[in-house]
């Protein structure tokens, strides 16, 4: 199985590294692709830097870990990209592969907004990753959704962004090659006014 951890990655961190090596391990995922999405339509565009230095950036921190795979797929699709249409793409372009979605329990709060929802509950499996308390919905009567209680660092790209704005370590949150190109390439450094 493979899973696909769809996200911004503006920058991705060691948070995300750490879900995803959770999920080979505990969800039966056999690798994990991170999907870089060059617009969320359910998140501000304003702080997204460049596509190409979001998947630099993931090529970066995955580089040596030969079950992880950064991917453009969405590069070349309609933005704001959906998680359905990527889903349908990826499954007719790749038949023998079966593809699960990694999420976090607060997208899942808010998956009844996305575009086709219901199709995505039925036809693919959900690992959700527990961020905080979840909802009285009744999640189990989705078969395909399955909760992990995966470890959780409280790192989020937008306290990065925050960081190296204030001109901030951001050490062990970030793995090195991903820090070194944000200090080369000058990212996140000017503060929004």
């Amino acid at each position: 199985m493979t899973g696909l951890f769809f996200g911004s990655f503006n920058p991705v961190h060691n948070g995300h590294l750490i879900i995803a090596e959770f999920m080979i391990n505990y969800a039966n995922l056999d690798e994990v692709w991170f999907v870089v999405s060059p617009q969320n339509p359910l998140k501000e565009y304003a702080e997204m830097i460049d596509d190409s230095h979001r998947l630099q950036m993931v090529k970066f921190a995955i580089r040596g870990n030969e079950n992880f795979t950064a991917s453009d797929v969405e590069f070349k699709m309609p933005k704001p990209s959906y998680t359905i249409d990527t889903l349908e793409l990826l499954s007719k372009k790749f038949p023998k592969k079966k593809f699960v979605v990694i999420m976090g329990s607060d997208s899942l709060e808010t998956i009844y907004k996305w575009k086709r929802w219901s199709d995505i509950l039925a036809n693919y499996m959900i690992v959700v990753f527990r961020r905080g308390p979840i909802s009285d919905i009744e999640w189990n009567k989705y078969p395909g959704i399955i909760f992990f209680d995966t470890p959780l660092v409280k790192i989020s790209s937008t306290l990065i962004r925050k960081m190296v704005a204030e001109k901030k370590s951001i050490r062990y949150l970030v793995p090195e090659a991903v820090m070194k190109f944000i200090k080369q390439k000058k990212l996140y450094s000017k503060k929004k006014k």
